[in-house]
């Protein structure tokens, strides 16, 4: 369970990101399931890539260990998810705005 919850967090904080993205974005002119789909695989991959990093500063600043579930960790997460959803959300808008 402690090796599923931070890829849940990760996969609906980019769900999240991924529909501000898209709902920002005119490029991203898809139907909600695309954004959705995108901003949770997105958010995975930023959650896993960047996480680490903002989580690492978080707990620094914050003076958490490194267990998988302190705050700094679960801000890394959350915050890597969004922008990683975020991203890939506007990069498959513009590929299928320009297909169309």
């Amino acid at each position: 369970m402690e090796a599923i919850l931070p890829l849940i967090i990760q996969a609906v904080s980019g769900m999240v990101g991924g529909g501000i993205a898209g709902g920002i974005l005119k490029q991203a002119a898809m139907s909600m399931l695309p954004k959705l789909l995108a901003g949770g695989i997105g958010g995975i991959a930023g959650g896993s890539a960047l996480g680490s990093l903002i989580g690492g500063a978080a707990g620094a600043a914050t003076g958490d260990a490194g267990s998988g579930l302190d705050l700094g960790s679960l801000i890394g997460q959350i915050g890597g998810g969004a922008v990683g959803g975020g991203a890939l959300t506007g990069i498959a808008g513009m590929l299928l705005g320009k297909k169309g």
